[in-house]
């Protein structure tokens, strides 16, 4: 049986760390040139080397994004970047453009090279094209439907692999290949610059056209006829595998490190649960229940069935009921005394949730608050203090604290 990866976006060096601690076998990353997310942390070469190295001592694999369209002076120091790249011994990175491609292919022929969704490939002989110039992987267009990737899996050789979106923010335009952002701001989102202007509130007025009207859903703040809801494919997983997908990839270098690990620990024992035993397999609700908690817009199917909807006209907001407010960093079990890292403000007598790569969340309450002097205090309000809290349930290093957004203090 086909056994594909999950494949989790990394933005700094902590959520590349979560995200292999909560299952995921590869990440995806920038590094400090030439990749789409402008505003993401990226990585430093000290902290590459050092990501690398954490996941390659796990049986990890992490991939690089140079996947921009870059001007004349962007390739200004290519060939160094990419031999520093393979000489830190990244496993493949993803690419758009031909130039980097062929530039690539020159100077570091052993480099792994995977298509960027942003070359938006959506049939099998542009698969076999871009197969034949060297590339081991494509990562399809996200405008696709399952019909179609089978199709493609099926003229394609056994050694190409195919990489696909299953969850993650969607974008208005085709394969995320906008000009509206660098219209409007100046910002180029095809260099990793995006404003996100699909998500302002608009109005729709028209002067010189009198009697055409266009129809537009909208509320009293605006309306929001570019919006796009949230993908979500976990509920597919059979599917997803059985149409031959090698990597599931999340998307998301822009989100926080509980979104990852949420994010990743569902799919991982969604699809784990899948090949154990795909006869029996049956959708656990608790999967879902942890992607409902992060920060999402509304969750649909994307392009993969013909009969879904794409669009949500409501309001392009974020739903997000729950927030990370610590990481464990230590638990003294004899003392009961939890050791956490503050990430969001938390008060004496808080009830808690605890999300921990195995295991279904729990519920905690901390109490005897104290920093770290041993001073009692009733809340935690500087950012990343380090505090104790006793707590009568035993916790794990690494262990994700969050808080529902309706759960009250005792």
């Amino acid at each position: 049986m086909n056994k594909p990866e999950i494949l989790a976006p990394a933005g700094n060096l902590e959520k590349l760390k979560t995200a292999i601690n909560f299952g995921a076998d590869a990440v995806y990353l920038g590094g400090s040139k030439l990749n789409l997310r402008a505003f993401a942390d990226n990585f430093s070469d000290d902290q590459l080397k050092e990501g690398i190295e954490f996941a390659h001592a796990r049986g990890k694999r992490v991939y690089v994004t140079l996947n921009v369209f870059p001007h004349n002076k962007d390739l200004y120091g290519l060939e160094e970047y990419l031999i520093n790249l393979y000489n830190l011994k990244v496993d493949a990175i993803i690419v758009s453009d031909p130039g980097i491609i062929m530039t690539a292919r020159e100077v570091v022929p052993d480099l792994e090279l995977h298509l960027s969704t942003q070359a938006n490939n959506v049939n099998w002989k542009s698969a076999l094209f871009w197969y034949k110039q060297g590339i081991k992987r494509i990562v399809l267009a996200r405008e696709m439907s399952l019909e179609e990737i089978q199709e493609i899996r099926t003229n394609i050789p056994s050694d190409c692999d195919i990489e696909a979106f299953v969850h993650g923010s969607m974008c208005m335009s085709y394969s995320g290949r906008c000009l509206l952002s660098n219209y409007m701001t100046g910002r180029d989102s095809n260099r990793g610059e995006c404003a996100q202007p699909c998500r302002y509130k608009y109005y729709l007025m028209e002067e010189k056209r009198p009697n055409e009207f266009f129809k537009v859903n909208e509320d009293d703040k605006g309306t929001y006829i570019f919006n796009s809801k949230d993908l979500c494919m976990i509920k597919y997983i059979p599917d997803l595998v059985e149409a031959g997908i090698n990597s599931l990839k999340i998307e998301g270098r822009m989100k926080s490190s509980y979104y990852v690990a949420a994010v990743v620990k569902s799919y991982r024992e969604a699809l784990d649960s899948y090949l154990s035993n795909p006869k029996e397999y049956i959708f656990k609700q608790e999967w879902m229940s942890n992607l409902l908690k992060t920060s999402h817009r509304n969750y649909y199917t994307g392009f993969y069935f013909k009969d879904k909807d794409s669009q949500i006209y409501e309001n392009s907001s974020y739903i997000r009921d729950f927030d990370i407010v610590g990481i464990v960093k230590k638990y003294d079990s004899h003392n009961k005394i939890a050791t956490i890292e503050q990430r969001n403000k938390i008060f004496q007598g808080d009830i808690v949730e605890v999300l921990r790569p195995i295991g279904d969340n729990f519920e905690i309450k901390l109490t005897q608050l104290k920093d770290s002097n041993g001073n009692q205090i009733s809340s935690t309000p500087s950012a990343q203090m380090i505090y104790n809290a006793f707590v009568d349930k035993e916790l794990r290093e690494n262990d994700m604290i969050i808080k529902s957004k309706d759960k009250k203090t005792i």
